[in-house]
């Protein structure tokens, strides 16, 4: 069924390979309950959605694209749910619709050939500034949670106290983690936020009075009626935020696949063999966590610490996938885990700090290619928002690619979403 001869791997190593993948990236359900909360979504359905959209998207892309590339949600996009949520003084239920909304438009894009045609429309380095941008993001979110930088009357922002047994949690944590990543240890973030929460417990900061093993709470539906999803986004405006998670999602989906699919000798050419499955995983996945109450989905990075163990079928995320199911009985141990926001936030600078990397593809002699992606990696920080920072880049971008008479190197695509992000920021709410 995985063409595991034809792959030149064995089941041995596949399974491995899933346990690496898995062991790299299932931090993400301790770290997403944690972040979700502060919107005032419960415990048990972020954890529960966490798990069923990584399982949903995953098993997709196991069974149907036969890739060692693991789904599920994505760091960027929850900590932009956040923001909107408590910005716009939204029910939770209310931005889940919208999720919901991006998905289903994301799920008829990937039936399409036009997704890819968005892609190829936007320039290289507003891509490059949109992945730090939200790098930044991420990270200065992990700074904040920890109170190591905290508002400031003067400033806005300042150093906090960093004598607090939270921030002097995080440094800790973060020192650990970063040996464990020089050191080049499989897992090493997960298993930095487990030393982290060691030492949280013997200084009596982590406690479970709940235990750590029970049955996986019921899954809740968010929403049952997939008309009140369209009726919210369109009741509150929502079009800016639908747009910012429809963007993102592909950007950030189609360039870890192509990114990991390389390092697996699964590129023939240029072209990726089976993609329209490969990018479905994601928008089904998407689609489904939304009822069930979590963020985006998103392929993972940390499946290229799978590959580098020989993972090349999708027998790989088959195991990535049982193991997420597993991991929904240990709720207990997570949620005690999530509610100390020291020990995940480390996760959240490192992974950030992975993703501005991407400033190094920026063509900075360019004074018009470069500002436009300075403005988006400025922006995302500054104004909490992923979706102003997509506004800043947008719009700019042609007004100096026509001041420069370089006008013919626009398109038409490009300049649709620089005027309809022209009309969300100056007329909408946002």
């Amino acid at each position: 069924m995985f063409q595991l001869k034809a792959n030149g791997t064995d089941a041995k190593t596949e399974i491995i390979s899933g346990f690496t993948t898995f062991l790299t990236m299932v931090y993400i359900i301790v770290v997403n309950p944690a972040i979700l909360s502060a919107a005032g979504v419960p415990f048990n359905t972020v954890f529960m959605a966490t798990i069923i959209s990584a399982v949903v998207g995953t098993l997709w892309m196991a069974l149907f694209a036969n890739y060692p590339i693991a789904i599920a949600p994505g760091l960027g996009m929850n900590a932009y749910f956040v923001t909107v949520v408590t910005t716009q003084k939204l029910n939770y239920t209310v931005a889940f619709a919208a999720v919901f909304v991006a998905g289903l438009i994301f799920l008829l894009l990937s039936l399409t050939p036009l997704r890819e045609k968005i892609i190829t429309a936007i320039p290289h380095n507003l891509k490059a500034g949109i992945t730090a941008g939200i790098g930044l993001f991420i990270a200065f979110l992990g700074f904040r949670m920890t109170g190591i930088i905290v508002q400031n009357d003067s400033n806005l922002v300042g150093l906090g106290n960093l004598h607090s047994p939270e921030a002097l949690l995080a440094i800790v944590g973060l020192l650990i983690t970063l040996i464990f990543l020089a050191l080049n240890v499989k897992g090493a973030l997960f298993i930095g936020m487990i030393a982290t929460g060691i030492i949280a417990f013997f200084t009596g900061e982590l406690k479970f009075t709940d235990g750590f093993v029970k049955l996986p709470p019921m899954p809740e539906l968010v929403f049952t009626n997939p008309i009140h999803a369209f009726s919210d986004v369109i009741s509150h405006s929502l079009y800016a935020v639908i747009l910012s998670f429809l963007l993102i999602t592909i950007f950030d989906t189609t360039g870890t696949m192509i990114g990991v699919a390389k390092k697996a000798g699964l590129m023939k050419g240029e072209s990726l063999p089976n993609a329209k499955q490969a990018l479905m995983a994601d928008a089904v996945a998407t689609t489904v966590g939304s009822v069930f109450g979590t963020t985006p989905t998103s392929a993972y990075i940390e499946s290229s610490a799978g590959v580098a163990t020989g993972g090349r079928t999708g027998l790989t995320t088959l195991t990535v996938s049982i193991l997420f199911v597993i991991s929904a009985f240990f709720a207990p141990l997570v949620g005690a885990v999530s509610g100390i926001s020291a020990i995940t936030a480390p996760a959240l600078i490192i992974v950030g700090s992975m993703m501005i990397g991407a400033v190094k593809e920026i063509d900075w002699d360019t004074l018009d290619e470069a500002f436009p992606a300075f403005l988006v990696i400025l922006a995302m920080p500054l104004t909490s928002s992923i979706a102003i920072g997509l506004a800043f880049g947008f719009i700019s971008y042609p007004i100096l690619k026509v001041f420069t008479g370089k006008w013919r190197e626009l398109n038409a695509f490009l300049i649709f979403i620089a005027i309809l992000f022209f009309i969300l920021v100056a007329f909408l709410p946002h």
